[in-house]
């Protein structure tokens, strides 16, 4: 019995087609193709049967037949087949051996060979199915310098994923570019901007965000609380930041005065010492984080948050390593890593009477510890847990996508410190 052929095309077939893969078309006894591809087929020898693909069962079943008539059939689909195409659907229904697949360029590889631009750190996410919104806000957590959207009319399209960018505080991140009819000759190529899409979209759309080096923030920065999406991140380990939400509960806690010192230990990106500073400009921030390039990268989203970097200091090292070194503190935020235990140890034991101590935990194995461990201080411990979920638009509905859920612990000195015995 004869292969059935499944050959990738572009919206140009087929004269952008491979000469092998137009042979087999010009010989094959039957031809299964979609309709605006059977138009440009046009004519046709009479002896080859055409049939266009929708309503698919019906195609299917044509197919069958043919195939079981032993007629030599071609099957042709857009760009790679086993790429989100119909070599899933075939291979369901024939076995493997009675298939053969030519694949062409995919839409995403010929997106970027028209952007010009590598795309082996690229990745994609697709807006078919019913968790198209969790899938894009997880794949837009990581952070990907590159991100191929791939939309669906139906379901969602560029105006469903700037609300998502929008609803995760990452407009800031990306440009944005839309790509119509690709490998068709009117195909378009353009870089939109979120507040000003085209109402002229072609259905056979896809949009690709591509990571800008520095975030654009706003003409106007809040007072506090600003969106995630501005802050420049550690590029091993992108995301790893404490999330707008939480760092607004986080300053609350801290109670912030109008002037002294501040121990941010484990700083990540510096965002919570660094709106810190912005509430309180006489605050003196001593920032830090172990992680390499940790000083150029606080300070710089330093100058993006307008902070006064006079008063910032920044360390590239451990905390127990530069602790000895610092200012007693009135306030001091504990982040991840390191020795938690002997972190808490010395700065209990240099806080400032009046002075806090708070720690966000990931996790809820320390949460038990540190509240001993701080009320044995002789600290007034407060402690919270807060589970928070952003609402993610997608296809004109609302779904809400939680953040991972965060334990605060605090610690209060005593405003007058106990007499010595």
């Amino acid at each position: 019995m004869a292969r059935i052929e499944v050959i990738g095309c572009d919206a140009g077939a087929p004269d952008t087609m491979a000469a092998p893969q137009r042979q087999l078309l010009s010989r094959c006894d039957c031809l299964l193709a979609p309709r605006r591809v059977l138009e440009q087929l046009q004519p046709r020898p009479n002896t080859q049967e055409m049939h266009g693909m929708e309503p698919l069962d019906t195609a299917l079943a044509w197919l069958t037949q043919r195939h079981r008539q032993g007629k030599s059939c071609v099957v042709l689909a857009s760009g790679d087949p086993l790429w989100f195409g119909l070599g899933r659907v075939l291979l369901q229904r024939f076995p493997p051996e009675d298939l053969a697949f030519h694949p062409a360029a995919t839409s995403m590889q010929q997106l970027f060979a028209r952007l010009k631009r590598p795309w082996q750190d690229a990745t994609w996410v697709s807006l078919h199915g019913r968790d198209a919104a969790d899938s894009l806000v997880t794949r837009l957590r990581r952070h990907p310098s590159a991100l191929v959207v791939l939309t669906d009319p139906g379901q969602g399209g560029p105006a469903d994923v700037v609300a998502v960018l929008r609803s995760t505080q990452m407009l800031n991140c990306y440009d944005l570019w839309l790509a119509e009819r690709l490998g068709h000759p009117t195909e378009r190529l353009r870089q939109v901007q979120p507040d000003g899409l085209p109402t002229d979209v072609d259905p056979l759309n896809l949009m690709v965000l591509l990571h800008r080096p520095t975030p654009r923030p706003g003409p106007l920065l809040p007072w506090f609380g600003l969106d995630d999406g501005i802050w420049h991140q550690h590029g091993d380990h992108p995301g790893l930041m404490t999330k707008r939400e939480v760092r607004v509960l986080l300053l609350a806690e801290l109670d912030l005065p109008s002037s002294g010192v501040m121990w941010d230990l484990g700083a990540g990106v510096g965002s919570v010492g660094l709106e810190a500073m912005r509430l309180r400009p006489q605050l003196e921030l001593h920032a830090v984080e172990r992680r390499v390039g940790a000083v150029p990268l606080i300070r710089r989203n330093a100058l993006m948050a307008e902070c006064d970097v006079q008063r910032l200091h920044v360390y590239e090292a451990s905390a127990l390593a530069v602790l000895h070194k610092l200012p007693d503190p009135d306030r001091v935020l504990v982040g991840g890593g390191g020795d938690r235990q002997a972190v808490l140890e010395q700065a209990a034991a240099r806080l400032k009477p009046g002075g806090r101590i708070v720690l966000p935990l990931a996790t809820l194995e320390p949460f038990a510890a540190v509240q001993q461990q701080l009320g044995e201080a002789g600290l007034e411990v407060h402690s919270l847990q807060a589970q928070i979920s952003r609402g993610c638009p997608v296809g004109g509905h609302t779904r809400l996508h939680p953040l991972n859920p965060v334990f605060i612990v605090s610690g209060r000195s005593p405003r007058q410190a106990p007499p010595a015995r």
